[in-house]
């Protein structure tokens, strides 16, 4: 189940950071809303999900998959294009999740 609750928390995530570019410093209500409504949802199921998932696994999987996430969504939303080198960095983000999961000591329950 935690992994489930990860999934939420990074869905959380997402929706509130996608969404606050278009706040326009939090004078636009819907956005704004969109952004409280989705990082209160993010922490409330990130801290479920750390009942069972070790907290360095957890955040790493949050943060790698909502930096990944948000990259895709603002190059189709907002039109900024990563380059070769914002790949790359992107590349290593996921890298590096990959091994503290599957590679170190950190991932084993």
């Amino acid at each position: 189940m935690g992994y489930f609750y990860l999934l939420l928390a990074i869905i959380g995530e997402v929706v509130g950071t996608t969404y606050l570019k278009s706040t326009n410093n939090f004078s636009e209500l819907l956005p704004s809303t969109y952004v409280v409504i989705g990082y209160a949802t993010a922490f409330y199921f990130m801290m479920l999900a750390m009942k069972t998932i070790p907290i360095a696994i957890t955040y790493s999987i949050w943060a790698g998959v909502g930096i990944s996430a948000i990259t895709i969504l603002g190059a189709l939303k907002y039109k900024e294009i990563p380059d070769l080198m914002a790949l790359l960095g992107l590349g290593l983000i996921i890298v590096g999740v990959i091994i503290l999961v599957f590679y170190s000591k950190m991932g084993a329950n």
